[in-house]
């Protein structure tokens, strides 16, 4: 077995979001002039990962040329693994507010992928258009490796943290970071700490990108430099290794003599990332009244309506609050969009009680919905001077298609079935009397 890798505490990246980035392991590895020259340094085989269709304008093309110890192809037949995941397809419809308290730790052996549940969706998994979303608890490191042909991932985790071997190279991420695996790019995922727990956002629809700034101008929200992507760094292991894929919704595997992470060389910008929540430059109100949360948008998938998401990336980081004769917290509101929330530490100035870290929330298409009824008397009496949300990050999935709870989400020991109470102390407070 010939593994080759960097140390954990030493990861190499390569900064910039969008990039054409170019890794090579060996040196001379990478053919140069040529994408597909007829012999390959060091007898590698040329292999092209299309993240899009390849008439699509070049700003939109996702690729990466990789050469690699073997190609892809040469596997056996996938069968049906006889574990699926957590989901049981889409549940009833429900226009009802929806919260869930956090996942609970396995008691058996559970790798990432054993240890996903999905608890949302737009609809049964297709390849064009909408998201999914799931939560994962996992106590025992990946030995198999996955690739999902459903979509890509972003990853969120919440505790715990992952070390993301991948076919360009080796991604560590923890709580307050995430990494986001294009659609077909091969990964197993190892577990840092002994147990690991988080969220993924499972986006059908066009790739994830920054967001355009507009009248914000030509700095803030997440710095192009600040994403990194990992450099090359490959396995020459000649053992079994278990391939699994996700493919419309339903998990298959095959086994391979070999490591399928064998890539020495590589070029492209179709390329897993990951990125430091805590960079994100935050920007808001200084003078009066609470700003869209579109404002706190790390990353964006387009829709085909133009100004309309298939999913916005949102988060919702340590802040000033500063506006005056205001009331501070997200004001009640019903919203074309569809809000997934969840929460990685701290407590969302929204919610007093009831949505803790790993938890999560659902408010579908013209929900009606907003600060709980604590928080509401707490903003409307607070004296208002400049003070600072801090020890918090919370973060939302909100989609333009409308995400549906699956059969699991509504069974689940985990939904809470008094969620609307939090708003029932919202009693009646109108007054005929003059109000000045």
């Amino acid at each position: 077995m010939n593994v080759h890798a960097q140390g954990l505490d030493t990861l190499p990246y390569q900064s910039g979001f969008g990039n054409e980035f170019a890794s090579e392991a060996l040196p001379g590895a990478l053919p140069v002039g040529q994408n597909s020259p007829q012999k390959v340094p060091y007898g590698l085989y040329t292999e092209l990962l299309s993240g899009t269709a390849f008439t699509v304008p070049r700003t939109e093309a996702r690729r990466t040329w990789l050469y690699r110890i073997r190609p892809s192809a040469n596997h056996s037949k996938y069968k049906r693994l006889d574990r699926q995941l957590a989901h049981g397809g889409l549940g009833e419809v429900t226009p009802n507010r929806l919260r869930w308290n956090p996942i609970a730790q396995p008691q058996i052996q559970t790798d990432f992928i054993d240890g996903l549940e999905c608890l949302t969706a737009t609809h049964d998994a297709v390849q064009t258009t909408g998201v999914s979303v799931y939560r994962y608890a996992a106590n025992s490191s990946m030995s198999r490796v996955f690739f999902n042909a459903d979509g890509e991932w972003l990853v969120v985790p919440q505790a715990g943290r992952l070390r993301l071997a991948t076919e360009l190279g080796i991604l560590q991420i923890g709580p307050l970071e995430i990494a986001v695996i294009p659609r077909g790019m091969r990964f197993r995922v190892e577990l840092l700490d002994g147990a690991a727990s988080g969220y993924v956002c499972e986006n059908h629809g066009q790739a994830l990108r920054l967001p355009d700034l507009g009248p914000i101008g030509s700095n803030g929200l997440a710095n192009p430099r600040d994403f990194m992507a990992p450099v090359a760094s490959y396995e020459e292991r000649d053992e079994a290794t278990e391939l699994v894929q996700k493919y419309l919704g339903e998990l298959w595997s095959t086994t391979l003599d070999h490591s399928p992470l064998d890539v020495v060389a590589w070029h492209g910008n179709n390329v897993p990332y990951k990125y430091d929540l805590r960079r994100f430059n935050t920007i808001g109100t200084v003078s009066f009244d609470h700003t869209d949360p579109s404002i706190f948008t790390v990353l964006t998938s387009p829709s085909s309506t133009h100004g309309m998401a298939n999913i916005d990336f949102v988060i919702f980081p340590p802040r000033w609050m500063v506006a005056e004769n205001t009331f501070r917290p997200p004001w009640f509101h019903r919203n074309l969009m569809n809000e997934f929330m969840g929460l990685i530490q701290g407590a969302y100035d929204a919610k007093a009680d009831g949505f803790s870290p790993g938890g999560a929330s659902l408010h579908s298409c013209m929900s009606a919905h907003g600060p709980d009824h604590v928080s509401t008397n707490q903003a409307i009496n607070a004296e208002l001077k400049p003070h600072k949300i801090d020890n918090t990050m919370a973060f939302m999935f909100e989609t333009g298609p409308v995400l549906r709870p699956t059969r699991h989400a509504l069974e689940t020991a985990t939904l809470q079935a008094d969620y609307d109470a939090c708003w029932s102390g919202l009693g009646k407070t109108f007054h005929r009397e003059d109000p000045l």
